[in-house]
């Protein structure tokens, strides 16, 4: 399974400085642990964050959120989304453990990257 955790303040970005760099440590933590594989924060900023976690049930991943310490704080709340990956890139099959039954192949001339 895959989860979306959109992370929406629920009073200013000024009011959740004074938590941010224990959200960092956080996001660190579960980064190295190998559940979050991308956090970054939404554009504008005021709209709060983003988060992907994998290779743990929603009842973990909701237990995750609630340990934010924005959440703690009452500064901010996350929506969860869980997705059962139906088609992905290739690249992606092995990181969320998906079947490769699953993997699509990009189209023609979409291999790489955008060159900048």
């Amino acid at each position: 399974m895959l989860h979306v955790l959109c992370l929406e303040y629920r009073l200013s970005e000024a009011a959740a400085a004074p938590h941010v760099s224990d959200h960092v440590r956080f996001l660190e933590r579960h980064h190295r642990s190998g559940t979050f594989i991308l956090s970054g924060q939404t554009v504008p900023t005021a709209l709060g964050g983003v988060i992907l976690a994998r290779g743990v049930d929603r009842v973990t991943v909701e237990r995750i959120a609630a340990e934010d310490p924005f959440v703690l704080a009452g500064v901010a709340r996350y929506t969860l989304l869980t997705v059962d990956p139906g088609r992905l890139h290739p690249a992606l099959g092995a990181l969320l453990a998906v079947d490769a039954s699953r993997e699509r192949s990009p189209a023609p001339g979409d291999e790489g990257a955008p060159q900048s």
